[in-house]
């Protein structure tokens, strides 16, 4: 008779007693090992923040300095880069100052945060940031919402405001209905000291991380001078360097730092660009080759000087050309969707329009077309039309491609059948065992040369074979599959005996029926 435990039996409460006693042994065994791994990672933590502060410094002070240069316009700029750095001083020191109460409390009054002697303390980060009354970490949770949340309203851009969001989220781990745990839980239950330890330090190196993403908007947001900038260069923009003749090169000559309240004078082969031009510079592009683009832009100073930048550059006129290539071989099959691939160089596929002068065209792709010649085509040429809608709207034809229009040749018959691996194979002719051809059940015909892949329909065939007198006899058959009088015939056929598919005939996705070439049959 089975024995079952009752949950509530002395016996069941005590195998439940011993798993908790367990799993809290195994939960006190933490290894040296891995106490001396938060260590590495502490140490790879204070780098961190100490190249966070000394890049923050920097921008703190050019922030500063740009302010001193021209208070009434980078006032608000700098007003709020005070209050960042307030804010992110106050809400760091309040970290630290937790990470040294839960060390005193492990290692006693003279212990150093960066020196930790009981790094397996589990009661420590509890009782100093979980204790029911007086613990820390619901204070330090909502001081962290309360700076995330002014870190994220001086900063505009959705994408970066989102990793500030992200850096200092305070939604606790994914938790199920039954075990709700707040933020602060999740981060000091039952963890030793040095885990604790790191994971406050990994919390001040993203404040500085968040506090350095503010301060960089702020500055960027400055616009607090003409050449702000340390290198200022005039720059070519051109729509495109290859230009197709018939069409039109066109470039944008621009410096990389502008006051839209200064015009540059944009000088170009030679002669000065009308202001209404905006520094768009067009050429017609009437003859092939290459050609500069070369001049100088000059901008006047806030000191009455000017400032002059030199550019050069060059563009291409090519013959209008496409790329039309078939992706089966150099002809044209009739009756069948013979796939092509039509391309322009710089053109989107959605501008290029193609034509056949015979059958029809039919778009598959990005860039590829089925070429349908009709089957009373064979012999003659279809010439492939390809026309580019440019820029500008102009339609320009860009190639014509002719192609040979044949047959499709003919199919090769074969029996499909299973090898003792479960493989499919295709018998061609020789030796064969007599149950994978009773299995196979018939005949198939296809192209299969690497390069086509064409099935067939198998309209009819015969079986010829010799009787005991050494006369031929023949066993014909319409459709692709076996006749009982042939199946009867291959049942009884010793092994060595040997027999011929003859007379068989196709018919191919062109509609054509062809005679296709005997298989020779040696039953094993």
């Amino acid at each position: 008779m089975a024995v079952v435990n009752n949950p509530n039996s002395p016996r069941q409460k005590m195998i439940n007693l011993m798993y908790l006693v367990f799993i809290a042994m195994m939960a006190l065994n933490v290894s040296s090992e891995v106490l001396n791994g938060f260590v590495l990672v502490e140490n790879g933590l204070r780098h961190s923040i100490e190249n966070s502060a000394q890049r923050n410094t920097i921008v703190s002070r050019e922030l500063e300095t740009y302010y001193q240069a021209n208070p009434d316009k980078v006032r608000e700029w700098y007003s709020k880069g005070v209050q960042v750095n307030r804010a992110s001083e106050d809400i760091y020191d309040y970290v630290q100052g937790l990470k040294e109460r839960i060390v005193r409390l492990a290692d006693g009054e003279k212990a150093d945060v960066n020196d930790i002697q009981h790094k397996d303390d589990l009661e420590a980060a509890s009782r100093i940031m979980l204790a029911p009354l007086n613990g820390e970490g619901k204070n330090l949770r909502e001081a962290i919402d309360s700076y995330r949340a002014m870190m994220a309203n001086l900063v505009q851009d959705p994408g970066k405001n989102r990793i500030i969001k992200e850096s200092l989220s305070t939604t606790p781990p994914r938790q199920t209905d039954i075990n709700v745990r707040k933020w602060e839980e999740s981060l000091f239950e039952n963890m030793p000291v040095s885990a604790a330890i790191t994971l406050l330090t990994k919390l001040q190196s993203d404040i500085r991380y968040v506090q350095g993403e503010v301060l960089s908007n702020l500055l960027n947001s400055v616009d607090v001078g003409d050449y702000r900038v340390n290198l200022v260069e005039a720059q070519v923009v051109p729509t495109s360097q290859i230009v197709m003749r018939g069409s039109a090169y066109e470039a944008n000559i621009v410096l990389s730092a502008i006051d839209s309240t200064k015009r540059p004078s944009v000088y170009v082969n030679g002669r000065m660009l009308e202001a209404e031009d905006n520094g768009r510079f067009v050429v017609p592009a009437s003859s092939t080759g290459t050609f500069p683009v070369e001049g100088y832009i000059e901008m006047p100073n806030s000191d009455g000087t000017t400032l002059r930048r030199d550019f050069r550059s060059e563009y291409f006129v090519t013959e209008p050309s496409a790329t039309v290539a078939p992706t089966m071989m150099n002809i044209l099959y009739a009756g069948i969707e013979n796939p092509i691939r039509i391309a322009v160089s710089g053109i989107p596929s959605g501008n290029v329009f193609p034509s056949i002068s015979t059958g029809r065209l039919t778009k598959k792709g990005e860039s590829i077309w089925d070429a349908f010649p009709a089957a009373n085509t064979v012999g003659q040429e279809a010439v492939v039309s390809v026309v580019a809608q440019m820029a500008n709207g102009r339609r320009v034809e860009m190639a014509k491609t002719p192609f040979r229009i044949r047959m499709l040749p003919d199919p090769m018959p074969y029996i499909e059948y299973k090898d003792v691996n479960g493989n499919v194979r295709k018998f061609r002719g020789g030796t064969i065992l007599k149950r994978s051809l009773m299995e196979a059940g018939g005949i198939l015909a296809a192209i299969d040369d690497d390069i086509l892949n064409i099935e067939f329909t198998v309209l009819r065939f015969e079986l010829i074979y010799p009787d005991s007198f050494g006369n031929m006899i023949n066993e014909p058959t319409e459709g692709a599959n076996f006749s009982e009088r042939q199946k009867n015939f291959i049942r009884g056929l010793a092994r060595g005996k040997q027999f011929w598919v003859n007379r068989v005939v196709a018919r191919g996705p062109d509609g054509v029926e062809r005679s296709i070439p005997p298989i020779q049959v040696i039953v094993n």
